[in-house]
């Protein structure tokens, strides 16, 4: 008798089922947001870190490639450094417990803290007229993808010497340039409808709106 869950698929089916289970997930993630009252901002973040966890472990096939860092970006410009900060160490903690937990967990939640804390500091430039200014966004995340990478980078110091981390990180620049195509990739497809999202339960966003309007 055929076993139906011994199926083995390639590396491509893989993939596929993966995106399509994000896909799903995604969908849930937007079902589930429209039901919740204005201001719901911590039932969001926890919705947006479910994705964030989900994205990064089933696009793990893809090296370095996965929506993290632009989520956590989209945290600091509409909630803040401290709610980008709690968002980028749990997803760094819980992802890690199926991708695999080690020193290099402290570095990738210090990295991404560091991506949301960058997007709060800078949300007035990231936004435009009250919008989110996706082309800049979109440049940001380049940038972002080789500060975590490079922040990340320096777990190799606990394994190498410090003459080793140029050569080290100078290795690790292909997977760098990955990371920041799919940084640009996923701010074209996430940062919208994300953005619409946060902003619907955000205070924040109202400041930065009032602020921008002022300025203006």
């Amino acid at each position: 008798m055929l076993d139906a869950h011994a199926v083995t698929l390639s590396p491509i089916e893989t993939f596929i089922l993966n995106v399509f289970l994000l896909a799903i997930i995604g969908w849930s993630m937007w079902k589930a947001e429209k039901s919740l009252s204005p201001g719901s901002d911590a039932m969001v973040m926890a919705l947006i870190g479910v994705f964030a966890v989900s994205g990064r472990v089933l696009l793990d096939p893809l090296p370095n490639v996965q929506p993290v860092t632009v989520i956590v970006l989209l945290a600091g410009i509409h909630y803040g450094a401290a709610r980008s900060t709690v968002l980028a160490t749990s997803v760094a903690l819980v992802s890690n417990i199926f991708l695999g937990h080690g020193i290099w967990t402290l570095y990738q939640a210090a990295a991404w803290s560091l991506v949301g804390i960058s997007g709060s500091l800078l949300s007035e430039r990231l936004t435009f007229s009250g919008s989110l200014a996706v082309s800049r966004v979109a440049a940001f995340s380049v940038a972002a993808a080789f500060l975590f990478d490079w922040v990340v980078s320096l777990s190799a110091l606990h394994s190498f010497g410090v003459d080793m981390l140029l050569v080290y990180i100078i290795s690790g620049i292909p997977f760098d340039i990955l990371h920041a195509a799919g940084n640009v990739f996923f701010v074209a497809w996430l940062s919208t409808p994300l953005s619409e999202m946060m902003s619907r339960h955000s205070t924040r966003r109202t400041v930065v709106r009032e602020t921008v309007a002022i300025r203006s």
